[in-house]
């Protein structure tokens, strides 16, 4: 066997139709394509094939990485102000729509109240940078996150005005995504100047927007609404949450936010209704335990939220 076919079947073996080998004397030239890889996995693919090129005979080996880019479509979930649920719907958005088949990536852009650490149970870890990029972490529910919440120290105050904010959130959204090909973006509450920086510069293919059932929090679910009209962005549609409390004792049923305020309220204003969330123990002890009930085989209530959300994803135009 020659050398170069020596040298093409080690690389083929290692990274199969990835590589392309060419050979000039004793010198050899690997074009590598790394589309879809992460940092971390570019480099150890990198050094693999190096290695793997380095045969008998085989003076030199030269590595170019090329890379197709990759369309990530980013889901924005909102509210017009907190207290609603936006975090804990986000986190099992994310992994509803991971365990459909979705590469999917979580951003935990509550800047001034991180919570996706706990409910993701990644607490403790800290991301890394590489090449100016930080990498995402992994989670144990497939998918990968940024927070900052890994940044900085537990319980202390983020005092940070708009633009340094906006700063820092960007750095989470432009992170190494790899083959990530959904990013769930949980915003912060409200209608400021970070929500508006964040989705004009990283400009969302669609929204959810989430409230309770009440009058004064659909107040400012209709804010938020209007605000990605006027940055044109489109919404996916309403969720309730906090929709009816069952007692664990009883079984009977209560509404202590009120019933049906947010799908009377999309119907109103002509956007779909996703569904709706109850106001549950176990969804709150799984969720502060960091075990999203959207992980389990028995999940009923955020699985068709997600699926009417992969479903306007699979239809929507490519490019938004």
């Amino acid at each position: 066997m020659s050398m170069i076919d020596t040298v093409k079947a080690a690389v083929a073996a290692v990274a199969g139709k990835r590589a392309n080998v060419r050979m000039e004397g004793a010198k050899a030239g690997v074009v590598l394509d790394a589309t879809g890889l992460d940092g971390a996995d570019r480099h150890a693919l990198e050094e693999q094939v190096k290695a793997a090129a380095m045969q008998p005979g085989v003076e030199d080996v030269r590595i170019v990485l090329t890379a197709e880019k990759l369309e990530r479509r980013i889901i924005a979930v909102a509210s017009g102000k907190g207290g609603v649920g936006k975090s804990t719907l986000s986190a099992n958005l994310a992994i509803a729509l991971a365990r459909m088949g979705r590469k999917t990536g979580l951003v935990d852009a509550d800047i001034y109240g991180p919570s996706q650490p706990r409910l993701m149970a990644a607490e403790g870890v800290k991301p890394v940078a590489q090449d100016g990029k930080l990498q995402p972490v992994a989670t144990p529910y497939g998918v990968s996150l940024l927070s900052m919440g890994q940044l900085v120290e537990p319980d202390k105050a983020i005092a940070w005005r708009g633009p340094m904010a906006a700063g820092a959130l960007s750095q989470l959204v432009d992170g190494d995504w790899g083959a990530t090909d959904t990013l769930i973006l949980d915003l912060p509450p409200g209608t400021g100047d970070v929500q508006l920086t964040m989705v004009q510069k990283h400009r969302p293919a669609g929204a959810v927007i989430v409230s309770t059932p009440q009058d004064l929090a659909l107040i400012d679910a209709r804010r938020a609404i209007d605000l990605f009209a006027k940055a044109g962005v489109p919404i996916i549609g309403l969720v309730e949450n906090m929709a009816g409390y069952c007692c664990p004792h009883c079984g009977g049923l209560s509404d202590p936010f009120g019933s049906g305020g947010a799908e009377a309220a999309a119907a109103e204003l002509g956007i779909p209704f996703l569904g709706r969330v109850p106001l549950t123990i176990a969804i709150r002890t799984a969720s502060d335990a960091g075990r999203p009930p959207a992980a389990g085989e028995d999940d009923a209530v955020f699985a068709p939220i997600a699926a009417q959300v992969a479903n306007w994803l699979a239809q929507a135009p490519r490019g938004g």
